[in-house]
């Protein structure tokens, strides 16, 4: 099985390097601009339900976007290594769901360090059970389509199991928490050694649902070896899918879910 460096062997200035995917990318600043533009324009004329709460906390919200009777819905986690981003500024990625006849949902979540992963992991649980009591109050499917990007994949992996969900894609993910444990990254978090062992995917028993493995070939080395890594782990299970996005980075990749006709899009709808 393909194996994660832990990173130890590097000074704290690599370790933070090696997933630094904001500095990896250039433009990443004028492409996050452009996620914010395009989803205020989606979040003004789709049909839907902005900030609905499901807990008391402020980010303990999600969005819901109508698009068919009986249809199922995809939900979205963002990322932000559970300490930064909104979803607000993800909802452009439902573009591509509605034009496919498929219902669209974003859940947000307490952000660290206000909250700690294992309390992460837990609102996000409760925020796909809102979500698919909502959906099927307006008349979807029971059907949920989970996928999540960058730390949205580590809990999209998390959350494969809840009841509801079909299927899973996770764009760009963190399967072994013990990289983070030993980067800048872990200033925010404290993640415990309980929490890498109980909250790490590629150390968790295999859920059987359909997963969808995918990264960009233009990422940063450790991303693209978390997702290989977990491939390799879920291998032989039936329906999973290793989808290497050629030239891809670490944001661009998002608009192959949000294009009518994306790669991941079409990947995670064969489930609906």
């Amino acid at each position: 099985m393909l194996k994660l460096n832990n990173l130890l062997h590097l000074n704290a200035a690599a370790r933070k390097a090696a997933y630094d995917n904001t500095s990896a990318v250039a433009n990443s600043a004028a492409q996050l601009a452009d996620f914010e533009v395009r989803s205020a324009a989606l979040a003004q004329h789709a049909k839907g339900h902005l900030d609905v709460a499901y807990g008391p906390q402020a980010r303990q919200k999600f969005d819901f976007f109508a698009a068919a009777s009986g249809a199922a819905t995809l939900l979205f986690i963002h990322g932000g290594y559970w300490q930064m981003r909104h979803k607000n500024t993800f909802r452009f990625v439902a573009d591509g769901a509605l034009q496919n006849g498929v219902n669209a949902a974003l859940i947000g979540y307490t952000l660290a360090p206000q909250a700690s992963l294992t309390q992460i992991v837990q609102e996000v649980l409760q925020g796909i059970a809102a979500v698919r009591a909502h959906a099927l109050q307006h008349g979807a499917a029971d059907r949920v389509l989970l996928c999540g990007w960058s730390a949205g994949g580590h809990l999209t992996a998390l959350g494969l199991h809840a009841p509801g969900v079909v299927a899973g894609l996770g764009i760009s993910g963190i399967y072994d928490l013990g990289p983070i444990r030993h980067n800048a990254l872990n200033e925010a978090l404290q993640l415990s050694e309980t929490e890498v062992q109980q909250l790490s995917p590629l150390r968790l028993p295999r859920v059987h649902k359909p997963f969808i493995t995918a990264y960009g070939t233009a990422e940063l080395e450790q991303l693209q070896r978390q997702s290989q890594a977990f491939a390799q782990y879920r291998q032989g299970l039936p329906h999973d899918v290793l989808l290497p996005l050629e030239g891809a980075d670490h944001f661009s990749i998002l608009n192959a879910l949000a294009q009518p006709d994306g790669a991941l899009l079409h990947a995670l709808l064969a489930h609906r």
